[in-house]
């Protein structure tokens, strides 16, 4: 039997399987973990303006039933936001399976050598939020919304991790508006790009990135930020321009997958199909959807012989997940 044959009967089965699964009841699961830090907002103008988006995101929390926390809010006392950031992040489950959103809302500083996050009293630097972000192996979104924040993505890319900065650099140092649109678009239907019902991380990053730059272009101003997503671990970062769809044109340095791919896998509010399945059931799609892309990346090395043969195998293994998930929940595997 051909490897196209084979690759044909794999994914009918699969599409069966999908139908049993989607209809099954999951477990209990840990909930999303979202920490907003709202920093220093200088005048009062942005001050208002950070609060707004900061409430965004608690709606956002509140309706993916997510733990919300904030730093940055409340009037200030003995403990620093520095030192209040640092002990909550400290006191959080860096095991857990269930995604973390740490959103930096506020201005940022770059003094050549050095990006910080202004706080109200001592600033927090890209290096020592890596340095406490370092113990975590959970799956983690940064989304830093100041100016001067695209140092931030090189010190925090890892695995695991998306990282989305506003600038692509320390020295575009104006007022930066992405936090507005990406706390707008993280829960809107109307940013889901491939029409799955729910909003993707890549999703809201492309589609904020291209309402910022038609802001500029309306009002005839030279754009002073230029987001840059980060989820690959190459630290290098892609604009929103070099994708189409919500696959990156641009090829990665080395052997590391396209950015974007890890970013489509966080979902803040999930689809009612997506909340059916069991937290172990996403993990294991989700890397074995990885492992799919760079498989694709390899084609053109492989020969086809090769490759349908290593595709076949790896939606199989796919498919008896599906099938193991229909299992589990009681549900008849196939049925329809």
């Amino acid at each position: 039997m051909s490897g196209r044959i084979r690759f044909r009967r794999a994914g009918l089965w699969l599409a069966g399987l999908l139908l049993a699964t989607l209809a099954a009841h999951s477990a209990e699961q840990d909930p999303q973990t979202v920490l907003v830090v709202v920093g220093a907002p200088g005048e009062e103008e942005f001050g208002h303006q950070f609060r707004a988006w900061a409430e965004e995101w608690r709606c956002a929390a509140s309706a993916a039933q997510a733990d919300f926390l904030a730093v940055g809010l409340d009037e200030t006392n003995s403990v620093s936001d520095r030192m209040l950031l640092e002990s909550k992040l400290a006191e959080l489950d860096v095991e857990s399976n269930a995604p973390a959103w740490l959103v930096f809302i506020g201005h940022g500083t770059f003094g050549g050598d050095e990006a910080k996050f202004n706080l109200r009293g001592p600033d927090v630097s890209a290096m020592e939020l890596a340095a406490w972000l370092q113990p975590w192996r959970r799956p983690l979104a940064i989304i830093q919304c100041a100016s001067s924040s695209g140092p931030f993505l090189a010190a925090l890319s890892n695995t695991n991790r998306v990282v989305i900065v506003a600038t692509q650099s320390g020295h575009e140092q104006n007022f930066a508006r992405l936090g507005q649109h990406i706390a707008e678009t993280i829960t809107d239907l109307g940013a889901d790009l491939d029409k799955d019902g729910q909003t993707s991380l890549l999703e809201a990053f492309l589609v904020s990135s291209r309402r910022v730059a038609d802001f500029y272009e309306t009002e005839g101003r030279l754009a002073t930020e230029h987001a840059l997503l980060d989820d690959n671990g190459d630290r290098l970062g892609t604009p929103a321009d070099w994708f189409e769809g919500v696959r990156a044109e641009k090829k990665a340095a080395g052997d590391a997958l396209p950015d974007g791919l890890r970013a489509h896998q966080f979902y803040l509010v999930r689809s009612e199909e997506e909340r059916s399945l069991p937290e172990a059931f996403r993990v294991s799609r989700d890397q074995m959807e990885l492992e799919l892309e760079a498989l694709r990346a390899r084609k053109g090395d492989l020969g086809l012989e090769t490759y349908f043969g290593l595709l076949d195998e790896l939606m199989v293994r796919l498919a008896r997940l599906y099938e193991s998930a229909g299992q589990l929940s009681g549900s008849p595997a196939g049925a329809e």
